[in-house]
């Protein structure tokens, strides 16, 4: 790759886990900064020294690993006030850490010196100034952060510029947007003011809370920063930090810098980071989101089918993606012709059949049905049409019950499951036990199948979501049931429709066992979960 005209820096572990309901364990942290580190990105900040023991032990770990060429940061502030650096608890922690490169950040705007730490302009140029100073003596990189910098400039420009001419010994001047308030407009200016004074030596660091943090980061770029800060997936305190997902793919697709050796791997950075985090993936995220590169009307779809680019700004495997084809109700025959053509089907856009599709696919949704997380439940579908869809067993019947024993301060529920399986001529007659219908449900039927299908153990069900459809109506509402399945390898969406929660519940569990059997049948490999 071309020499690098913008460093990344990545605050994902420190100013990322700020965030509410964002943490990571050590062991957490040294794998994400190994993913970075083989991704490209150039300094990954691993937290602040003496701030937790956590942080500690992640700094002692780091300094006998390599990192693919990527630099390990520790974070600190500058000295206190009226105190000697080499007497400052803090900067010797932050010595300690022996990363190669350090980054602190000092006050820019007035009313945090004044009225936050309560100490002078004069002195707070020296804190900055001094500690500077003492880093540079060790033979550290230094990043400084200008906290606050535009607030700041607003504010009294000559101030924030004073304060910039104490850290000038600092390898990296940021300016720090750290409220988040700034306009696009607003930051190139002062970039671009600021960079005529510090020519090459300046970065941005950028916060969400008007949803422009990556907007504002490109406006910086564009005005001579050299130097960008972010977290991945955009996690940060308040509405979070600018997320260099979005970042790292719009400088090097649409500006054309190069960033990272392997863009394709953004989306899998994107959810293993969020995995770690044990947070909800963003599906609507640009660039890496399951519906980043999604086609739901009929006419899009046909243009999509016959040129790609005609309604979608970039290839999505460029950062990891794929073109994702939905069918609802707004869907036309080429949806229902690329979505089976993915699927192994082939259909003809004139035939009877995908007449028959699209309108079992319209009476299924105006009764509640929505197949566009509910691929599996979609193929059965299409498969039925054509005569290729094979029950797995006859149900007789099925009950449900649920039992609450105010003595016993517990819950319970037991499902009662009657079917035959084939030509056989014995009725399986099995009880599921637990706390929910959906588990009991499923334990019941697991139990009848079991003798005749011995992979029923190997699906685990990940998530179950419902969904009112209609509540005008009450406790008569109908009920939408989406269940996601894995076998430890694929994962795969069913969805069930009835006025009866159970029902719908029953219906989609159903699905996702008749999919599994499918999909076994025509090839995939049985896989046990772990």
């Amino acid at each position: 790759m071309r020499r690098k005209k913008v460093t990344l820096y990545d605050t994902t572990l420190r100013d990322g886990v700020q965030g509410q309901g964002i943490s990571f364990s050590l062991l957490d942290k040294l794998r994400i900064t190994e993913r970075l580190a083989r991704f490209g990105i150039d300094i990954i900040e691993g937290g602040w020294p003496g701030s937790n023991v956590k942080d500690m032990g992640f700094f002692q770990e780091a300094q006998g690993r390599s990192w693919w060429g990527a630099k390990i940061a520790a974070f600190g502030s500058t000295r206190r006030a009226n105190t000697a650096v080499s007497r400052d608890l803090q900067i010797q922690t932050l010595r300690d850490a022996n990363t190669p490169v350090v980054t602190f950040f000092g006050k820019s705007w007035k009313l945090h010196v004044t009225e936050v730490l309560g100490t002078t302009p004069l002195e707070n140029r020296s804190m900055i100034s001094d500690t500077v100073a003492y880093f540079k003596h060790l033979h550290r990189e230094v990043v400084y952060d200008a906290e606050h910098f535009f607030d700041g400039y607003k504010d009294d420009p000559e101030h924030a510029l004073g304060t910039l001419e104490a850290a000038r010994e600092a390898d990296t001047l940021v300016l720090c947007d750290t409220n988040g308030g700034t306009l696009p407009h607003e930051i190139e200016g002062v970039v671009r003011a600021v960079n005529r004074l510090f020519p090459g030596r300046i970065g941005i660091h950028t916060h969400n809370d008007c949803e422009l943090a990556v907007a504002n980061s490109i406006a910086a770029v564009r005005a001579g920063a050299v130097h960008v800060q972010g977290t991945i997936n955009g996690y940060g305190e308040r509405t979070g930090n600018c997320n260099l997902t979005s970042l790292i793919a719009n400088l090097q697709l649409k500006l054309k810098l190069p960033m990272v050796d392997n863009l394709s791997e953004l989306r899998d950075i994107s959810l293993f980071v969020d995995e770690l985090a044990n947070c909800p993936t963003n599906i609507r995220a640009p660039f890496i989101g399951a519906t980043a590169f999604a086609h739901k009307g009929g006419m899009h779809v046909n243009a999509v089918q016959k040129l790609a680019r005609s309604y979608e700004h970039i290839k999505p495997s460029s950062v990891g993606n794929e073109q994702n084809v939905l069918v609802s109700e707004l869907s036309g025959r080429s949806n229902v012709l690329l979505k089976a053509k993915r699927i192994g089907l082939t259909l003809h856009m004139e035939s009877q059949t995908i007449k028959e599709v699209l309108l079992r696919i319209k009476s299924a949704e105006a009764d509640g049905y929505e197949f566009e997380a509910a691929d599996a439940s979609f193929e059965l579908l299409v498969r039925d049409v054509l005569g290729q869809r094979y029950p797995l067993f006859e149900l007789k019947e099925y009950l449900c019950s649920f039992h609450c024993a105010q003595t016993q301060l517990r819950l319970a529920c037991r499902a009662t499951i009657k079917l035959s399986v084939g030509n056989s001529a014995t009725l399986e007659h099995t009880i599921g036990e637990g706390v929910g219908p959906v588990e009991v449900l499923d334990k019941a039927l697991r139990k009848a199948l079991r003798p005749f299908y011995g992979w029923v153990d190997r699906i685990q069900l990940t998530d179950y979501k419902v969904r009112i459809l209609d509540s005008s109506r009450g406790s008569a509402a109908r009920t939408r049931v989406l269940i996601v399945s894995t076998d430890g390898h694929h994962s795969w969406g069913t969805v069930g429709v009835s006025d009866n929660i159970i029902e719908a519940s029953w219906l989609a569990l159903v699905d996702s066992l008749e999919f599994y059997s499918l999909k076994l049948s025509n090839g995939w490999p049985e896989i046990t979960p772990g």
